[in-house]
């Protein structure tokens, strides 16, 4: 029996207000909210945050492989499933690949994974949007998802078989976005969900069909893809009861691209009894139905950073910065010169320590950061929780988003290192407040990402501890 092991999912910790854009733009919003990446995220850095979730939650089956499916890559000719690959510290014997461009990028990852023979990690992440003032970005959100491939094992068991695929392939154009260009494009709407309408329902009848199942044995019915409309059309035409129809997330997180597919499956397994069936249907360029079937141990499993915690955790980020994040509104910049291109060699003579945060420990048992020079062992500080002792809001420093806060932190067993704080407003920073690490981007110069790690307050329900 082969399927999901494990998962993970991120959302990012800023929300967007919808009802806020139309005073500003002049058109769009509507209700609810969407998650926004702060200013130091991308699609990598957010995969990599999913990722961290699911390979917490299991941590004796290591992927064997990787893959890294985005619309919004970080880079082009460039691997960027490498910097997720080395922020985890995964073996350098362990592959890892790209798929990247579209939406259904994300299912071919998955299947990529399933055809595999050996545990296999699949994270997907997207940030959308488009112009101020359109629908796609008031509809859009930003956001991660990831799951664990595996085979059924004592350490390891199958949370969620998959039990069947149906694929149909058409190509007409419904959404399209050509490189360099900032949004989406999409044809007439009607246009779109006529020929999504008539997929969906033909996945869903070829799937019953041969799994020989009738549709009121389907308990989770998910249906997501770029076109809203088409979606809502398919679950309303499938015959499953509108009480087994999943709510996407779109209106509290928004339509996450790429990431949707695995973001909303995650959110169902999270409240998943054994023994269900889940109907996963994407609609993008064609139709993917995959029918999971929840086995008893996910009744044992619990995710350590549930979706729903998240979406409660957010906080709200004005209309304004958000488009400055964006880079649609140009703004003033700091009056500071600008960071030097970092440097390629130097970051290759350091990656364990730039991308896994991987400090030393000397044999006193001494933790150094960064590691010092000796034949001293390696003491991973990823995943360790630390204590802020003194900071500063530095109003004149070079940032994106000032003012920047940085502060000294003591980590729990030792270490002690002065960060960059994130996703904080500087009145809420106060000595001994609780901090983890979380990957992002310090700046961008000449095309060149430069990543490292940052702490965040450590939040439960929403509150700092």
């Amino acid at each position: 029996m082969r399927g999901i092991i494990s998962w993970g999912t991120y959302l990012p910790f800023r929300r967007l207000d919808r009802t806020t854009i139309a005073s500003v733009a002049g058109s769009g919003g509507g209700k609810g909210t969407r998650t926004v990446a702060s200013y130091d995220e991308d699609t990598t850095t957010l995969g990599v945050e999913a990722a961290r979730v699911a390979l917490r939650d299991c941590p004796d089956a290591p992927p064997l492989s990787l893959w890294f499916a985005t619309a919004d890559p970080a880079y082009l000719d460039k691997t960027n499933a490498a910097a997720v690959h080395a922020a985890l510290r995964l073996d350098s014997a362990v592959p890892a690949y790209d798929a990247l461009g579209s939406i259904r990028s994300a299912l071919g990852a998955l299947r990529a994974a399933l055809d595999s023979s050996s545990t296999s990690l699949v994270v997907t992440a997207d940030r959308r949007g488009s112009l101020p003032g359109s629908p796609d970005e008031s509809a859009g959100g930003d956001g991660a998802s990831s799951v664990l491939i595996g085979d059924d094992a004592i350490d390891a068991p199958v949370l969620a078989e998959i039990v069947a695929w149906e694929s149909l392939t058409e190509e007409f154009l419904d959404r399209w976005r050509t490189p360099g260009d900032p949004r989406s494009r999409q044809w007439e709407e009607r246009f779109g969900e006529t020929r999504y309408t008539d997929l969906g329902a033909r996945a869903i009848a070829a799937l019953l069909r041969t799994t020989g199942l009738a549709v009121d044995a389907i308990d989770h019915l998910i249906v997501v893809g770029p076109h809203d409309r088409a979606n809502t059309a398919v679950a309303k035409k499938s015959g499953v009861a509108s009480d087994r129809v999943v709510d996407a997330l779109g209106a509290v997180v928004g339509n996450t691209g790429a990431a949707a597919p695995l973001l909303v499956l995650a959110s169902v397994l999270e409240r998943a009894l054994p023994g269900q069936r889940i109907l996963l249907l994407v609609l993008a360029d064609g139709a993917d139905a995959v029918l999971l079937r929840t086995t008893p141990a996910i009744s044992q499993h619990k995710a350590s950073r549930p979706t729903s915690e998240q979406i409660s955790a957010g906080a709200p980020v004005a209309y304004g910065k958000y488009l400055a994040w964006r880079g649609l509104l140009p703004v003033e910049p700091p009056r500071r010169p600008e960071p030097a291109r970092p440097s390629s060699s130097a970051a290759s003579r350091n990656t364990e320590w730039k991308f896994g945060f991987v400090g030393s420990e000397d044999e006193d048992g001494v933790v150094h950061l960064p590691p010092a020079d000796g034949d001293w062992s390696m003491r991973p500080m990823s995943e360790v929780l630390g204590t802020i002792v003194t900071f500063t809001i530095d109003r004149l420093a070079y940032s994106q988003s000032p003012p920047v806060v940085f502060a000294v932190v003591d980590f729990d067993g030792g270490g002690r290192l002065p960060v960059e704080l994130t996703d904080v407003d500087p009145e809420d920073v106060a000595i001994g407040g609780r901090v983890e690490m979380t990957f992002r981007k310090l700046f961008t110069a000449d095309g060149i990402h430069n990543y490292f790690w940052k702490a965040r307050p450590v939040r439960v329900n929403g509150v700092e501890g």
